[in-house]
């Protein structure tokens, strides 16, 4: 997955790096608002320029907010990255999450096609992650858990989705499917003509793979 994320905040064991962007949480509507728009300008600036050349000024500029307020809510370039970093790594847990309280109701074409689904919606995302994770740096053990969380999220998933697997299968399953899954992006850099056939194949990938493990009905 990324190089970095601030798994520290998606797991239950919160760690000091991220202590300055939860001070600043925004109360009440309007503050919400405006933390919104900072941290889409944000992504704006960083995308554009680069996590280097980027300024805070100038985040302040395009999201039309005083250079102190910016400052109010994200005490450094560093906090409102990492703050960018956090949105991304909730967002996937919240979608894993979401699509696992689903499972009961899909079938398991339906659990497949929503984890490539969710894939697609992510692949925007997920480049920008990745080069502003790589500018902020980051240990190898924070690539391991975050890492771990995602397959632990998709392993849950299967479990649900497929009656009987063990918690040993689910895991081995999910660090197969991960791969596939990944394959969607690849499809972005294809010839237009191409991509609908690449979408549908690894769709049928996935969905095989599903029911390779289980004698569940479509």
């Amino acid at each position: 997955m990324l190089a970095y994320l601030p798994f520290q905040m998606v797991s239950s064991t919160p760690k000091p790096a991220l202590d300055s962007a939860r001070a600043c949480e925004p109360k009440g509507e309007k503050g919400r608002q405006r933390v919104a728009a900072i941290m889409e300008a944000g992504v704006d600036v960083f995308a554009e320029k680069g996590y280097d050349a980027a300024t805070m000024t100038e985040i302040a500029a395009r999201s039309g907010t005083a250079i102190g307020s910016l400052y109010r809510f994200f005490p450094s370039k560093e906090a409102l990255a990492d703050a960018l970093l956090l949105r991304y790594a909730l967002h996937v847990k919240n979608g894993l999450d979401e699509i696992a309280q689903q499972v009961p109701d899909m079938t398991l074409d339906g659990v497949a096609d929503a984890l490539v689904d969710f894939m697609l919606v992510l692949h925007s995302q997920r480049r920008f992650a990745g080069a502003l994770a790589d500018a902020r740096g980051g240990s190898a053990d924070q690539r391991v858990r975050f890492r771990d969380a995602i397959r632990g999220g998709v392993a849950d998933i299967l479990r649900q989705a497929v009656p009987g697997l063990s918690p040993a299968k689910a895991k081995v399953m999910a660090i197969v499917l991960l791969p596939m899954l990944k394959g969607v992006i690849g499809i972005a850099n294809e010839e237009p003509a191409m991509r609908p056939m690449l979408l549908a194949e690894v769709r049928e990938l996935v969905r095989s793979y599903f029911a390779s493990a289980s004698p569940r009905k479509k």
